[in-house]
């Protein structure tokens, strides 16, 4: 799913409100969350997952071409960490336990 595709999403489910309104709203999400890690923060969304910023220091690697080491610097870089009932539901099961039938614990 694309942001345009999410945008159209929320426009079918909320047609008391414009196209054009929907399109602010998730722009403005989006930039918040944005802003959120830009200045350190963690965003947790129940059930969904969390987002933080890692630090991965400096470092020497190599150039896979020809093998010169070469020194890679430190940077700051997005992380998300799926949440238990996202998981769940991704892996076809329901939150707290199967899927309810035999046959489809059994598969």
């Amino acid at each position: 799913m694309t942001k345009s595709g999410l945008i159209e999403r929320v426009a079918e489910l909320t047609p008391h409100i414009s196209k054009k309104d929907t399109e602010v709203v998730v722009n403005t999400i989006f930039d918040s969350m944005t802003e959120a890690l830009k200045s350190g923060e963690r965003i947790e969304i129940r059930g969904f997952g969390s987002f933080q910023v890692k630090v991965r220091e400096a470092r020497e690697g190599r150039n896979p071409k020809t093998g010169e080491e070469v020194h890679i610097p430190a940077k700051r870089t997005p992380f998300f960490k799926v949440g238990k009932d996202l998981k769940e539901m991704v892996d076809g099961s329901a939150p707290g336990g199967g899927t309810g039938t035999a046959a489809d614990n059994a598969a």
